[in-house]
């Protein structure tokens, strides 16, 4: 009797061990970004057509009144001659700049593995 409530117990805490790394596993998938790589050409374009869906009203320029408020601060460093509109050329150059940062092995193409070191830089 004795032997058996033991071998019962062993089972029951076998299956808590499984239930918890199914948990675990579970958990960990839940989170699962795939790994991706991005070209800068692919980037750059990604990035032309963010401005145009920023430029609102078509003017080739973002004004404070297009810039996303939570981006609002990051996006007006783009603007190098201070005028108060950042310019197809600012947005592009400042963008590409920061591709350039986070490819970190230099070959033209970022990893996930790269965005997420320059992010925590």
């Amino acid at each position: 009797m004795i032997g058996a409530a033991f071998a019962a117990g062993l089972l029951l805490a076998g299956c808590g061990d499984k239930k918890e790394a199914r948990a675990q596993a579970d958990a960990k998938a839940a989170g699962f970004v795939p790994p991706s790589v991005t070209s800068r050409l692919d980037y750059g374009s990604s990035m032309e057509r963010r401005f145009r869906a920023l430029d609102r009203n078509g003017d080739d320029k973002i004004g404070k009144d297009e810039l996303p408020a939570r981006n609002a601060p990051r996006l007006q460093a783009l603007d190098r001659n201070k005028d108060g509109e950042i310019s197809a050329i600012e947005f592009s150059e400042g963008m590409l700049a920061r591709f350039d940062a986070m490819d970190l092995n230099h070959d033209g193409t970022v990893t996930t593995e790269e965005r997420q070191a320059s992010r925590k830089r």
